[in-house]
């Protein structure tokens, strides 16, 4: 909420470039939600200072541009990024880890999984682009495909909910617990396809020998 209260002031008196500016820092692992920031775009069009539709544009707009920035800085730089100032507080050893240990079990699909969540989306975009092995093709259809499913959520929740505040915060939290919960199962399905295919690999290396 506080969040919220922040933001409103400051993308009512500057619009889609406050929501855009906003979006690219999102991007750098800079601790504001997105959510927050996407519902509060919308919620601004709902009052009648900015048109709906346009806000979406300007959402997919930041957040593919954000993600991309990180993803071909991680291209360009490699594991030098995390020696920056600016980038060893986002990109710290423990969350490269477990970026790369969710890259080796989960594959491309972690990059879809990493748009709903804050914590590790930038981690795992540049580590795709560090790697080398995820082409931008494959980066922009999966991190867009994820976009195109939270970005108008969170604007259009926003659109028509401007006027009755604790009921769009009511609805953005179910959303986030049903996203959540979304992805565990998904999470569990795609471990469970991995330990089939380490268990399939070891019976075809066992019966080898």
């Amino acid at each position: 909420m506080e969040v919220f209260q922040f933001l409103m002031p400051i993308f009512t008196e500057y619009g889609y470039l406050a929501v855009f500016v906003m979006l690219l820092i999102c991007g750098f692992g800079v601790p504001v939600p997105e959510d927050v920031t996407l519902v509060t775009g919308g919620v601004i069009a709902g009052m009648g200072h900015a048109d709906v539709h346009t806000m979406f544009a300007v959402g997919m707009a930041g957040v593919l541009i954000g993600d991309g920035m990180m993803f071909t800085l991680g291209r360009l730089y490699g594991q030098r990024i995390q020696l920056l100032p600016g980038f060893r507080k986002v990109l710290t050893p423990e969350r490269y880890a477990s970026a790369q240990g969710a890259f080796q079990k989960y594959g491309k699909w972690v990059m879809f999984v990493a748009r709903f969540l804050p914590g590790l989306r930038t981690p795992v975009f540049f580590s795709a682009g560090m790697s080398h092995r995820v082409s931008f093709a494959t980066w922009f259809f999966m991190d867009g495909f994820a976009a195109l499913i939270s970005v108008p959520i969170w604007v259009y929740l926003g659109y028509f909910g401007a006027q009755n505040w604790d009921w769009m915060f009511g609805v953005l939290r179910q959303f986030q617990h049903g996203i959540l919960g979304l992805l565990a199962m998904g999470g569990a399905w795609l471990a469970w396809r991995w330990w089939k295919k380490r268990q399939a690999g070891a019976a075809t290396h066992s019966d080898r020998s």
